[in-house]
């Protein structure tokens, strides 16, 4: 099977798009940011590495730091497609990421968000 093209696109292409997103509905690029470290596991100083660079989605997520354990509880629908079903590993992190810029857009707490107790 043909992988999306998503998976090859430079991750720093994408990510303004995230934060333009959030900053239209009254949210940060902070904030953003704040979600993409808690599902990475990257520091806000890889995180910026990162962004200077060419990195695709599929590099971005096998490197890394840390992939959050509890990304497994988001759930829903982003683009017509449950999340949780997603087969393709890069995919759903992809959907993951996805969903939770949705929820900040959204105006839910960061709490909820980021999956706290």
């Amino acid at each position: 099977m043909m992988a999306h093209r998503i998976v090859t696109t430079s991750f720093a292409s994408v990510y303004p798009h995230y934060v333009a997103k959030a900053e239209r509905k009254g949210r940060s690029r902070a904030e953003v940011d704040e979600v993409i470290c808690w599902l990475t596991g990257h520091s806000q100083r890889t995180l910026d590495a990162v962004l200077a660079t060419d990195t695709d989605f599929q590099t971005f997520f096998a490197e890394a730091p840390r992939m959050n354990p509890a990304r497994s509880l988001i759930t829903g629908v982003v683009c017509g497609v449950r999340v949780e079903t997603v087969a393709d590993p890069t995919m759903r992190e992809i959907r993951y990421l996805d969903k939770l810029i949705d929820e900040l857009a959204k105006g839910k707490a960061m709490e909820r968000i980021l999956r706290s107790a």
